[in-house]
């Protein structure tokens, strides 16, 4: 009786793990430049967002939700798959904690007109551990005048996909590059394709276009300064 129960509890624990599919961070409900931190640990931002949903998610300091200009904030993207918020940093790089870990893949939609970034996957906390994976990604290219780039001064659009599947169990990611150049959404963990609906890897891959605006940044510095 007692083995005949175990195995029912051991199916059990199976079938709500495979049923409950990706995690996937909007960004949503953050103020304009406030640190992430707790907010997707049950807890709140650095402006006292929240309370955010309890996936045991923390970000470093470093990592701040940005606004786009037309919904009130001093972001210079549009088009986020995610909606009207991003990831982005000013500093250092944003880093995300895990403890519980994640498997299978990882994926997200970014937006890098002057260049790219590098993300580095990793077993253990605060980028320790063993490197799993690394995302090299490309800059993205300049969308304006093409839906949903209807802005030409909101000039990070479009977002684009990319993911990878990797072996191990994952506890941390690095998101790294210049700072001020590179916005994330929908960052997807445990699918290799961003979303709350994907199930099916396939990392994208495009060409380098739209380099010429090396003097554009992600936020403006001068408007930052001024509130």
């Amino acid at each position: 009786m007692r083995i005949a129960l175990g195995v029912v509890l051991v199916a059990l624990v199976l079938s709500i793990t495979a049923s409950a599919g990706p995690i996937v961070l909007t960004f949503q409900g953050l103020q304009n430049d406030e640190e992430v931190l707790n907010y997707y640990n049950g807890g709140t931002g650095s402006l006292g967002s929240g309370p955010g949903p309890s996936y045991g998610i923390t970000f470093n300091p470093d990592a701040l939700a940005i606004i786009n200009t037309d919904n009130g904030g001093t972001g210079n993207f549009e088009g986020a798959p995610g909606g009207d918020t991003v990831l982005y940093f000013l500093s250092g790089s944003a880093i995300m904690d895990v403890p519980a870990g994640f498997t299978t893949g990882f994926s997200l939609y970014y937006s890098a007109v002057n260049e790219g970034g590098t993300i580095n996957v990793y077993s253990g906390l605060d980028d320790g551990g063993t490197l799993l994976t690394t995302l090299t990604l490309p800059a993205t290219p300049e969308g304006y005048p093409t839906p949903p780039c209807t802005n030409p001064s909101e000039i990070f659009c479009p977002f684009q996909s990319f993911g990878v599947s990797f072996s191990g169990t994952a506890m941390s990611v690095d998101f790294g590059g210049t700072v001020n150049q590179i916005g994330f959404s929908d960052i997807t963990l445990g699918s290799a394709t961003p979303g709350p609906s994907s199930t099916t890897p396939e990392p994208a891959t495009f060409g380098l276009l739209g380099l010429g605006l090396a003097s554009s940044a992600l936020i403006s510095r001068k408007r930052r300064g001024a509130q």
